[in-house]
């Protein structure tokens, strides 16, 4: 099975480009936050502080994720979703035959979620390796919870 989230980066643009608007707009408009402080850098300190958690929860969340469990090999990647063409940063790839899998984990925080997997290496040792599924669809996380729940009970029938 093949998925990734790919369609989800003109949403991501989207909201970095409104993230900007707000910003400029919000600027321009000081007038209207008198009532929290009448010292105006302070009311900038606040506007622009805001703006930056904003901007890097966007950052830290959006995430390209791709799964493909088709053929021996189960090759899962994670990387940033902006600039990803040009050059490869924030990149996490994992391949590993699927018997190899010991186990896996879905986090669902509020506004994060995490897919952990549990990965035999060579020696016997259990190996973590966390992947970002914030922005993949529940549909496909499902599908993904099922190839990866298969796996583990073929791998379980085996030994």
């Amino acid at each position: 099975m093949r998925t990734n989230n790919a369609k989800v980066k003109n949403v991501i643009i989207s909201v970095y480009f409104i993230l900007i608007v707000l910003a400029i707009l919000l600027a321009t408009v000081f007038s209207a936050f008198t009532e929290v402080s009448d010292n105006p850098f302070m009311t900038f300190t606040i506007v622009a502080t805001g703006f930056v958690v904003l901007f890097f929860i966007v950052y830290y969340i959006s995430k390209y994720f791709e799964y493909d469990s088709d053929g021996v090999k189960v090759v899962v990647i994670n990387r940033g979703l902006l600039l990803a063409d040009y050059f490869n940063y924030r990149e996490n790839k994992v391949e590993f035959t699927k018997d190899q899998l010991v186990r896996y984990r879905i986090n669902n925080f509020i506004v994060y979620k995490s897919l952990v997997l549990y990965i035999k290496d060579k020696r016997g040792h259990v190996n973590k390796d966390r992947f970002n599924i914030t922005l993949v669809s529940r549909r496909k996380r499902k599908y993904i919870k099922q190839s990866l729940s298969k796996m583990i009970k073929l791998n379980r029938k085996s030994k």
